[in-house]
């Protein structure tokens, strides 16, 4: 497949984005060193890998540095990549440190293993040389207090005695959020000169959650997914994600059709459902491909020398 034309494509969550221009600023950074890469004759995972790294170091994305606080104020996060070999390592839960992308690539390439969780996964960390690093922001410790002033469900459950009879009504789960809510998790889709795919993708998790709750960034086929029809990333509400394990079912309809109509199809059955949700992808011709069911979306890509992002309305040289 020499003829597929290398490019990236990132997402860095959906929901309501009120910052629309650092949004943009963030991920424009990340498809510029992923594309470079590219361009100097990196493979797909090389450049997935890059670009996640740079969002996962950007405080604004709720992944690495800018992660979300579970219920009790810690951070544990998720991180997987895949190609379209199969090859694939996963992270869950993991804690302290920097950039869990690269921990879940190490798991690819320096065990047997898939994936790896909790304090298994800090320690496999500190093994291959990662050094401790406190993910914790005064911004994540701010958007905690908030839900916990409004009553996050879980905190809800735990907590009874501290809210009365009648505490505010909390949304379903799998509902499109409400306004001024975000999605977190980062992720990118690369094809390279070779015509090959990697999908990487990272997540800090719901903010207010329960402790040792893994999302859908850490599940093959469900978050990440890639094979040889195309790869896809996804962002939005994990437990429904997982459910339905949205990444593949993306991926496998590529296998009939472009990648565009797989997402269009997918995304209407998900705006049908009520389901917060975002994708981005490539099918194995190069076509790029992305959706969502919720108000917003940060994504961007780069092709052919002509990078898009969500606040333009057209493809500009860079």
């Amino acid at each position: 497949m020499n003829s597929s034309p290398l490019g990236i494509v990132c997402h860095a969550g959906a929901g309501t984005i009120d910052d629309k221009a650092a949004y943009a600023a963030g991920l424009t950074e990340a498809i510029d060193e992923g594309y470079r890469l590219l361009r100097q004759s990196a493979n797909a995972m090389e450049a997935v890998v890059a670009a996640v790294t740079i969002m996962e170091d950007n405080p604004l994305y709720d992944a690495g540095t800018g992660s979300d606080l579970t219920i009790d104020g810690q951070v544990e996060m998720d991180a997987s990549l895949m190609t379209q070999e199969g090859r694939f390592g996963g992270v869950a839960g993991i804690t302290g440190v920097k950039n869990p992308i690269l921990v879940a690539q190490k798991v690819m390439t320096e065990t047997d293993h898939l994936l790896v969780c909790g304090l298994g996964a800090t320690e496999f960390a500190r093994k291959m040389g990662f050094e401790d690093y406190n993910v914790v922001t005064e911004r994540a410790r701010t958007r905690l207090q908030k839900v916990v002033d409004h009553g996050s469900k879980y905190f809800l459950k735990m907590n009874q005695q501290r809210f009365p009879d009648g505490a505010p009504p909390t949304p379903e789960a799998g509902a499109l959020p409400q306004p001024g809510s975000k999605m977190g998790t980062v992720g990118a889709v690369a094809i390279d000169k070779h015509g090959n795919l990697a999908v990487a993708t990272s997540s800090g998790g719901i903010v207010g959650r329960m402790r040792g709750r893994v999302g859908d960034s850490a599940i093959l086929g469900a978050g990440t997914y890639a094979g040889l029809s195309g790869a896809v990333s996804c962002t939005g509400h994990g437990e429904e994600i997982m459910r339905r394990s949205l990444a593949r079912d993306i991926v496998e309809r590529m296998k009939t059709m472009p990648g565009s109509t797989a997402m269009t199809l997918v995304v209407a059955e998900a705006r049908r459902k009520k389901l917060a949700f975002g994708a981005i992808g490539f099918d194995a011709r190069g076509g790029i491909c992305y959706g969502h069911t919720t108000p917003d979306m940060a994504y961007g890509y780069k092709v052919a020398e002509r990078l898009f992002l969500f606040t333009e309305e057209k493809l500009r040289i860079r």
